[in-house]
């Protein structure tokens, strides 16, 4: 059998977009139409013809609602194998109606749990049981019968009945079965991710897997369950040769709150240095600017005004800056933009974006302007997860900078401008990949040592881009990442004229580092945290 002919078609939906539509359009080809309570009423209200599933059944609505379908009258009618039979005896006997299409779409479950404070009895009367019932019977008999879980599958149910001359294609009731488990795969993930959350311990008196690490809580769950949606496909991956999408949780996420202005189609690359970019922002509450590329900051400051920091973090390394990401956490207005001057950029990201139509539209033709509500802060997964060899690499994210457990070890300690620039140098760090050393001065980086498997050619580094960019440093302070091996970087640091110095220690030759800037008279703080990033 290569189609299937609808003759009655069972509709229950939350979401009562398109119904109406729909139904005409079933009507039209002569299909009988059962429903449910609140649909039901709906389709009565637009004087569409339709029979309730109770005298089907032969049962009212139960419990509030809470059973109306969950009968055999109803998934006999889904279930039985066309042709076979026994089936089909058991069927006549029994009185069951056959039943070719189940159009369903669940209780909002997710969009409820989303609100905050939402009570958790109102919670559990979101999750659905007899909607997950009727799409995985339907969608089992995918041989015979349509599962419909979306409005946006509407269209294209009536223009195949029209075409069909009210029958389907057997292989659109597959494709629709994949879609159909996909769902409800989706939904019983919600749930379970709420009750997780509700009880992260697991159930009353079950032993954990393992102990959690040391002073910590155990937020690390005992399964990961999330699905995505292809929200985008993109022109390629990280290189030509590559596919590459983007994708959205099925529950909703931060990435679909993007909204690009203008400027060409976001990259794969671009995605990333987007994600790098906002995350540094996080850690500043006064007006910021950084400049993004390939997941590294090449500069980044804090001023009055995002227009006054938006030079100084360009032209903390505008050759590196170069085709990168610039992002601020202020409303983009007409002086910042007029701030970026003639460097060239990929993607101009702000909050919110209140610069003139006139002004955008001067902007380099293929410039992305994107909008990051509040810079999608609450986007941030409290655990974060990697692809690794089939499987995922999770853990915490980082909580805010420990700088009151900061410990000074020299006699020399930080003057009050040289503490604060450190702090915010070490927030810089904090999104350098490693091994990473950060030089700034007066709430705007100098010099970023990179990526380098050496600390020793960090610090290098990070004074080579300095110099290149015309910048002393004399005076300035330099954060480490991770702690240094051998005082080398410190005497390095010390004789370009750094005044104080903050890294986590925990080497064996701490002395000898603390020593070294003692003898150069560095003021040095132990952070007693590592930062790496990888």
């Amino acid at each position: 059998m290569n189609e299937i002919r609808i003759g009655r078609a069972l509709l229950s939906v939350s979401d009562k977009t398109g119904l109406i539509e729909l139904a005409n359009g079933l009507a039209r080809h002569g299909v009988k139409i059962v429903s449910t309570g609140g649909t039901g009423a709906a389709l009565k209200d637009a004087g569409v013809p339709v029979r309730d599933v109770s005298e089907i059944t032969g049962y009212p609505e139960l419990f509030g609602g809470r059973v109306k379908t969950l009968h055999p009258a109803v998934h006999g009618g889904i279930l039985y194998r066309r042709g076979n039979r026994t089936d089909e005896e058991e069927r006549h006997h029994h009185g069951v109606v056959s039943i070719e299409m189940v159009v369903v779409n669940l209780y909002p479950f997710e969009k409820t749990v989303a609100r905050p404070g939402v009570p958790e009895a109102e919670a559990v009367e979101q999750i659905d049981v007899g909607g997950p019932a009727l799409i995985r019977a339907a969608a089992k008999n995918h041989a015979h019968v349509l599962t419909v879980v979306d409005p946006d599958q509407y269209a294209e149910v009536i223009d195949a009945l029209d075409r069909g001359r009210g029958a389907l294609p057997v292989a659109m009731a597959r494709k629709y079965a994949r879609r159909a488990f996909e769902r409800t795969a989706a939904y019983d993930a919600a749930i379970a991710s709420y009750l997780a959350a509700r009880c992260p311990d697991g159930a009353k008196g079950a032993a954990p897997a393992a102990p959690p690490p040391a002073g910590r809580g155990g937020a690390l769950p005992e399964r990961i369950e999330h699905r995505y949606r292809l929200l985008q496909r993109l022109r390629y991956g990280e290189n030509p040769g590559q596919e590459g999408a983007v994708y959205a949780k099925e529950e909703g996420g931060g990435i679909e709150a993007l909204a690009q202005l203008k400027g060409k189609t976001l990259s794969y690359n671009n995605y990333l240095d987007i994600e790098a970019a906002l995350h540094l922002l996080h850690e500043f509450e006064e007006p910021a600017a950084v400049v993004v590329k390939h997941r590294n900051p090449s500069g980044a400051a804090v001023a009055p005004t995002v227009a006054a920091a938006i030079p100084l973090a360009r032209d903390a390394d505008s050759l590196s800056a170069f085709g990168g990401i610039l992002a601020v956490n202020r409303p983009l207005d007409d002086a910042a933009l007029e701030a970026i001057g003639s460097l060239f950029l990929e993607v101009v990201a702000a909050p919110s974006i209140t610069a003139s139509p006139e002004r955008l539209e001067r902007t380099r033709k293929n410039l992305m302007v994107l909008e990051a509500p509040d810079l999608l802060r609450g986007a941030t997964d409290p655990v974060a997860t990697r692809s690794l060899l089939g499987g995922l690499l999770a853990e915490t994210t980082p909580g805010p900078p420990p700088f009151q457990s900061w410990m000074a070890v020299t006699a020399r300690k930080p003057s009050e401008a040289e503490a604060r620039d450190l702090r915010f140098a070490w927030r810089v760090t904090r999104h350098v990949i490693s091994n990473a050393i950060v030089i700034a001065r007066e709430g705007r980086t100098l010099g970023i040592g990179a990526g380098q498997s050496s600390r020793v050619d960090a610090v290098r580094l990070a004074l080579l881009k300095a110099e290149r960019s015309g910048h002393d440093v004399k005076g300035a302070v330099l954060c480490s990442d991770a702690f240094f091996p051998f005082p080398d970087s410190v005497e390095m640091a010390a004789k370009a004229g750094i005044a104080a110095i903050a890294q986590p220690g925990g080497s064996v030759r701490d002395e000898e580092s603390i020593a070294a800037a003692e003898a150069c008279g560095v003021a040095m703080m132990l952070t007693g945290e590592r930062c790496f990033l990888h």
